[in-house]
């Protein structure tokens, strides 16, 4: 009888720690971070060092490249710095959007904010790394700009540097200056800005400022893809050299995961809310909530991942989170393919 009780109350200690692991956050799937490992322990993630100095003491410095560089369909011409200023970058195609507020097109030098135009480029349509904004309700918009300023939007992955930058952003930045880039923004439609393949083999890549890019001559080849999407340029040097905001993206995604992100957004699959009772039943938005058709899945599973994990906080963050408590990494991951996958405006063209 003894030996029953103690097998049982060991029985139950094991079951409960079952539940409270099954309970614990997972660690941030890193590739949707900018990331080919897991963060490491406390200290492991220190920043690289400082390039070495030349002789004489101050840190070796290669002469300007004064070189003109160009892009068909364009009628301008700039120099890397230039393409790389954070005061003012190029801006290589202006009939495409409405004149630009001063802190998008500059940002403001006295207060260390870089140009909005700089990350998301001047049409709003953005990178893996950091976000597409163009198209997001004007009030969701500010209020996630407010988050990043009062400390309620932080990433899961501390190493992600373009997170804390936005944050010092945000709290530099006036009441003003956020709703002027607030509409300058949500005036732009989203249209289809990355091309979704499902692959089990993928192109090798590099890691480069978060954004992953393919591999060139040796070093090219191919490798699974695993449970991972890769989301990398569809010409390497028009985005990472030129900042090319005519150039979009390809998103390589596990066979089968378009069709299982399916089931997931249109019926919850048991495990969540139908996607479209918020974001509308084209995914394009509704109302204050934004838009996930056809957006960065790589963006879209940090975000489900942050909310999850607590680094996201706020006001729609709040509405969102027994909508994301049931959801695993795999989950995540093929809601993103599904949702990027889908082409902006094509239900309302094929309604004509």
């Amino acid at each position: 009888m003894r030996f029953a009780v103690l097998t049982l109350a060991f029985a139950s200690v094991i079951a409960c720690g079952v539940l409270i692991a099954q309970q614990q956050p997972a660690t941030p799937s890193p590739w949707a971070y900018g990331f080919a490992t897991p963060p490491g322990p406390a200290g492991a993630n220190a920043p690289a060092a400082a390039p070495a100095a030349a002789p004489g003491g101050q840190a070796a410095q290669a002469p300007p490249d004064t070189t003109m560089h160009k892009l068909p369909g364009s009628d301008r011409s700039f120099t890397l710095t230039q393409i790389r200023d954070q005061y003012g970058p190029a801006d290589w195609f202006p009939g495409d959007h409405p004149a630009m507020p001063d802190i998008v097109a500059h940002g403001r030098r006295d207060a260390q904010v870089a140009a909005c135009s700089l990350c998301h480029y001047p049409n709003g349509k953005g990178r893996p790394e950091n976000a597409g904004v163009s198209g997001l309700p004007y009030s969701y918009f500010v209020q996630t700009m407010m988050d990043f300023k009062n400390d309620k939007r932080k990433s899961a992955d501390t190493r992600k540097a373009n997170t804390n930058r936005m944050i010092s952003f945000a709290k530099a930045m006036t009441d003003d200056e956020i709703k002027q880039a607030a509409t300058y923004f949500s005036s732009m439609k989203w249209t289809p800005w990355i091309r979704v393949v499902e692959a089990g083999t993928v192109p090798k890549t590099r890691i480069a400022g978060g954004m992953f890019l393919v591999l060139e001559g040796a070093e090219a080849g191919k490798e699974p893809i695993g449970q991972r999407i890769i989301e990398t340029p569809e010409k390497t040097e028009d985005t990472e050299q030129l900042r090319n905001s005519h150039s979009g993206f390809i998103a390589y995604v596990p066979p089968g995961s378009i069709k299982k992100g399916e089931a997931i957004v249109t019926t919850g699959a048991g495990k969540t809310t139908q996607c479209a009772v918020c974001h509308g039943a084209d995914l394009e938005g509704l109302g204050p909530v934004p838009g996930l058709a056809g957006r960065s899945p790589s963006y879209i599973v940090r975000q489900l991942q942050d909310m999850q994990l607590g680094t996201r906080k706020g006001e729609w963050t709040d509405l969102m989170k027994p909508v994301v408590a049931k959801l695993t990494a795999e989950d995540m991951l093929n809601i993103a393919a599904y949702t990027a996958s889908r082409v902006p405006g094509e239900s309302r063209r094929s309604a004509r």
